[in-house]
């Protein structure tokens, strides 16, 4: 019980990037989409649970890593909130490539979209937000920004780092 409420920071942010993923093709009806986060988050709740050991990160990362791409067209955790939600998965309109890992104290992503849309903390709620970025990148190029969550603020930075991690503390 003790390290499901260690990976919920993690989770909710996962939940909100695709949240904000999905709410850009606007395929998705509100109330389905809020049920689909919800299954998402016991989803992934359920799958981490046994493979989050703080004290190594890295331990698991493989497992707890969600992607999408030619040679893996459906995530299976993505499938089962879908199934549970009635959500169609072809509405969601994922990117062709799309890797996000999962671990402990970070969440990281990496696309093959020119839009990052990355989910923070508000510096005066309890409230998770949302800075949009867009510019065009290479076709061949990967448009991340890192933006570090302390003690629930956040400071946002542009960057060329192969990924955008969400580090808590």
């Amino acid at each position: 019980m003790r390290r499901l409420c260690r990976m919920r920071n993690e989770i909710a942010a996962v939940v909100s990037f695709l949240k904000r993923l999905v709410k850009l093709k606007n395929k998705v009806e509100v109330e389905k989409m809020d049920l689909f986060a919800e299954r998402l988050t016991v989803a992934l709740q359920e799958k981490f649970e046994g493979h989050w050991v703080p004290e190594k990160p890295s331990k698991g990362q493989a497992y707890r890593c969600i992607r999408v791409n030619a040679f893996h067209k459906y995530d299976q955790e993505l499938l089962r909130a879908c199934s549970e939600s009635g959500v169609h998965y072809g509405d969601l309109g994922l990117p062709w490539e799309i890797t996000l890992w999962v671990d402990p104290g970070e969440v990281c992503t990496e696309s093959r979209i020119s839009i990052s849309q990355l989910p923070h903390f508000s510096s005066d709620k309890d409230e998770m937000t949302s800075d949009y970025h867009s510019g065009s990148s290479d076709e061949g190029s990967t448009r991340s920004s890192p933006l570090t969550v302390t003690n629930r603020k956040c400071q946002v930075t542009q960057g060329a780092e192969a990924h955008t991690p969400l580090t808590y503390s």
